[in-house]
């Protein structure tokens, strides 16, 4: 009778207070009542008491009304929205003790966080932003961690929330670029701040964390991996203020998070660095204990190992006699100590440093080995066609217009183009501007970058090929036999850490394994597969 009773005096109560009160004043009122019921039980009545006496309470003040409280205008969103943390405490102390109680509470902190990772996503007018948008995603996460955390008391319901609603926000694609690409410049901005020492350590430290935490929710992963090697590859060749220890802290925080297989190019590739630092040593002793070899000019050579850094176009380009000598040199030392490996030189990824000559003053150009080349052909020749350049150094003509448009229409006009316009044709003269001239004794003359997104996504595409094919395989050959639903829903599982393989293409594989005669169909069941050993 006296359940009856309280359960009747607080439904009164609270079909008065919902309409009356905001959100926060009615959890304020639950706990006071909670609290009063509690005293009540310890002061009159048997503890035995206690549990069903609250629950009745419980029942009457959040269970019938919970929905109606948290969508009130004052409800869970504000809350979230006006960051009330001490409500946002007393939202969670007061529901995670109804049954499903924090059902509703993590569907509304999911969809707030969602439509404030969204809010983000719009405020990104082009794909160059990707470090705000990066910033942004990280603060939010912070943000609403310490929610998770704090608040919410590490709740694994609301933990899950919160990781579906960064999954869904993080994997959309932001002007027309994956947040694995947004993600891995952010990344090289960083390391490349950390190695010009523009930031400390600990905020390197704690930025590699907080990328490796926004990482565990994309799940093109294996594309980031590939465009982080393409900008570490870049780092580790053309920036001299790179930080090896900051590279290596990165790859272990990645390792820990993905795997062993994830980074192995990637460590593979800082190894690789340091041991071709040793072995510009040994060039340098071999020039000086042999008189005969003589380069002609300093050189410095980095010998890398194909399978860690990422495919690049070669040319076979026809060197100047002054750069044949030096290779020349370097390929006898190289062969005399290593009989079994073919060198392919990488002339794109070259630089040097030219000292050009004109009226007022010498400069010292720093440009890319395409565009040395072509400089060097106006010590022999005052004035040369498109055409000449082209045969003389057996130049594409993608590269050699892209290396004479850097050198005679863009900012520094060493060549001077006939006729004069914006841009390079191959009916165009060119020749020697003897009035350049400049403030600065030495100057960097970049070559336009190519955009090679589409070729990174392309080779991760091919690789996922593999990959899918290698599960395939590898559950068939545990299993035996296996029908076609039972054998996707495997291969997705396992290849989900690392990216999100597509249906389509898991049946392409199939197929393909089929006329390979990896896996043969029952004859009396086409749907179920066998290992062919």
């Amino acid at each position: 009778a006296m359940l009856k009773d309280t359960a009747h005096y607080y439904s009164r109560k609270a079909s008065q207070w919902i309409f009356q009160d905001s959100c926060p004043d009615y959890m304020l009122k639950v706990e006071e009542c909670l609290k009063t019921e509690k005293n009540r039980v310890s002061h009159y009545l048997h503890s035995s008491s206690e549990t069903k006496l609250l629950e009745q309470v419980e029942n009457e003040l959040l269970v019938v009304y919970a929905n109606q409280l948290l969508e009130k205008e004052t409800g869970c969103r504000a809350l979230l929205r006006d960051d009330k943390v001490d409500e946002l405490s007393r939202m969670y102390r007061l529901f995670h003790n109804i049954p499903k109680g924090l059902e509703e509470v993590a569907k509304i902190f999911k969809e707030h966080v969602h439509s404030e990772g969204l809010m983000a996503i719009q405020m990104i007018e082009d794909a160059t932003c990707n470090k705000a948008l990066m910033t942004t995603f990280i603060e939010l996460h912070n943000k609403y961690s310490a929610y998770t955390t704090g608040c919410f008391c590490n709740n694994a319901v609301l933990h899950k929330a919160l990781k579906q609603a960064f999954e869904s926000f993080c994997n959309q694609v932001v002007c027309g670029t994956s947040n694995a690409d947004h993600l891995a410049s952010y990344c090289d901005y960083i390391l490349k701040k950390g190695g010009s020492e523009k930031i400390s350590d600990e905020a390197i430290d704690e930025s590699m964390d907080k990328i490796v935490k926004l990482l565990a929710y994309i799940s093109d992963k294996d594309l980031f991996a590939e465009f982080s090697r393409k900008k570490l590859s870049r780092r580790l060749l053309f920036d001299r203020n790179v930080n090896d220890d900051h590279e290596r802290l990165f790859l272990t925080k990645l390792k820990q998070q993905c795997g062993g297989q994830f980074t192995s190019k990637m460590e593979g590739m800082v190894t690789d660095l340091a041991l071709a630092k040793e072995n510009q040593n040994q060039f340098h002793e071999y020039l000086i204990n042999n008189n005969a070899a003589i380069p002609g000019m300093d050189l410095t050579v980095n010998v890398l190992t194909t399978g860690f850094w990422p495919t690049y176009k070669t040319c076979d380009l026809r060197l100047p006699a002054e750069m044949v000598k030096c290779v020349q040199v370097f390929k006898e030392h190289y062969e005399a100590k290593t009989k079994h490996r073919k060198l392919t030189w990488i002339y794109s990824l070259g630089t040097c440093s030219i000292n050009g000559k004109f009226d007022s003053k010498t400069i010292e150009l720093v440009v890319g080995t395409y565009q040395g080349a072509v400089l060097l052909l106006f010590n022999d020749a005052q004035r040369l066609s498109y055409s000449d350049i082209k045969t003389q150094l057996n130049f594409e003509d993608d590269d050699l217009m892209r290396v004479l448009h850097s050198l005679s229409c863009s900012k520094y006009k060493i060549l001077k183009k006939d006729p004069d316009s914006k841009f390079v044709s191959p009916n165009d003269y060119f020749e020697f501007n003897s009035k350049f001239t400049d403030k600065m004794r030495r100057i960097r003359i970049p070559l336009p970058v190519v955009d090679d997104r589409k070729k990174v996504i392309q080779d991760v595409d091919n690789d996922r090929r593999y990959s899918i094919d290698a599960a395939l395989v590898r559950i068939m050959k545990g299993r035996k036999i296996l029908g076609h639903q039972q054998l996707i829903l495997e291969c997705v599982e396992m290849l989900s850490n690392m990216f999100k393989p597509d249906v389509k293409v898991i049946k392409k594989r199939i197929e393909d394994l089929l006329a390979r005669d990896y896996l043969e169909r029952d004859a009396e069941n086409p749907n179920l597969y066998k290992y062919v050993a």
